[in-house]
């Protein structure tokens, strides 16, 4: 024997010996050189899956059918397994990514497939060591779990009953093919009535979203309303013999009510009819109510002829000052102990002869005409 047969046959030996004691699990145990996943800067990932179906270590590891690693160990992790990849540095998936034993054809060998997450937003960075959990693995249906289904299809399932249905159709139709007709004709209308009124159901749908966007804003108060609203009717149910009390009392009142109305209606209409004529002259008289109304403001001077009274820096008055004795007499000691003195001096004086008023001639002085010419 050679010498290079010799070293062959010692590395076999040497081989069998050191697997010998962990046990021999064939040819796939054994790594194989050249595969992916074994390159510098390689990293490794396990993946829990709930069924690994008849996949072998060094199973391609594949992204988007790229193989990008291998699998270098399956275990049994409680009621799933766990394997363990080696993927090459170069590849990048998010930290989420999920794990799905497939196969490449009808025939053909499985493998695992890695790819981002198609439900939530991919995040962080797929590392060494990482651990993808059962939650994100799955399986696609094997062939022949497709070929029991479409058995099944073409066997038990309705593909050999549309026989019957296509006869019981044309049985249902026949005869009637005009209501069919218009019954088509219906569908197409309505299909053309709902196209034009697109638009507004876009537009209802959003006022719907807005709606709801404004009653999702509204939350904590809803929340509130809901928590407040049994106390309510606790206590309203706690009250209920008050409010039937109250109820009752406020039939009794409304019952009075209705008793004295009917028996004063005649003298209120009468009075309501007596008012008219008052409310009916008020109206009248507004527009002399409203300028006397006008004057208080400004009196002794209307605001009509303030105008004319005031003239830049100056201002017209025209006065008539009584200042007769009498006149005197009668404004300042009427009531007073010198009541009546100045007005018998000025009868004395012969000023006031046939003059009106005067306290000792008769009449009230302030209502008395004034006279131009009173005390010449």
């Amino acid at each position: 024997m050679s010498r290079q047969a010799r070293m062959i046959a010692g590395a076999l030996v040497t081989a069998v010996a050191a697997t010998s004691g962990c046990g021999w699990h064939g040819l796939n145990s054994l790594p194989l050189p050249g595969t992916a996943g074994r390159g510098s800067g390689a990293y490794t990932v396990r993946a829990q899956l709930p069924d690994v179906r008849t996949i072998e270590p060094n199973s391609r590891v594949q992204v988007d059918d790229v193989t990008v690693g291998t699998v270098t160990k399956i275990e049994r992790q409680g009621w799933h397994a766990l394997l363990t990849l080696s993927i090459n540095a170069d590849v990048d998936l998010p930290a989420n990514a999920t794990a799905t034993v497939g196969q490449s054809g009808l025939l053909g060998s499985l493998h695992v497939e890695l790819a981002p997450p198609k439900d939530v937003a991919p995040q962080g960075k797929l590392t060494d060591g990482a651990l993808i959990p059962l939650s994100s693995a799955g399986r696609y249906p094997s062939s022949e779990q497709v070929l029991a289904a479409l058995s099944l299809l073409l066997n038990g399932g309705g593909v050999g009953q549309i026989r019957d249905i296509t006869e019981s159709l044309s049985t249902a139709l026949a005869g009637r093919e005009q209501d069919v007709r218009s019954l088509i004709e219906q569908l197409d209308r309505f299909t053309r009535y709902v196209d034009e009124q697109s638009d507004d159901i876009i537009a209802t749908a959003e006022s719907l979203n807005t709606l709801a966007g404004q009653f999702a804003d509204q939350q904590p108060v809803l929340d509130r309303a809901m928590k407040t609203i049994p106390d309510a009717l606790r206590v309203i149910g706690d009250q209920r013999q008050t409010l039937v009390d109250a109820l009752d009392q406020l039939g009794k009142f409304s019952a009075l009510v209705a008793d004295s109305t009917n028996q004063t209606k005649d003298g209120l209409v009468q009075e309501l009819r007596d008012l008219g004529p008052v409310l009916q002259s008020l109206a009248d008289a507004g527009p002399a109510l409203t300028r006397a109304v006008g004057l208080f403001a400004t009196y002794p001077f209307p605001t009509d002829n303030v105008g004319v009274w005031q003239r830049g820096d100056f201002a017209n008055l025209t006065a008539v000052i009584d200042l007769t004795l009498s006149r005197l007499d009668a404004s300042f000691f009427t009531g007073t102990r010198w009541e009546g003195d100045l007005t018998e001096l000025e009868l004395q004086w012969g000023r006031t002869i046939g003059q009106l008023p005067s306290p000792y001639t008769g009449g009230n002085p302030l209502l008395a005409p004034y006279r131009w010419n009173q005390g010449r």
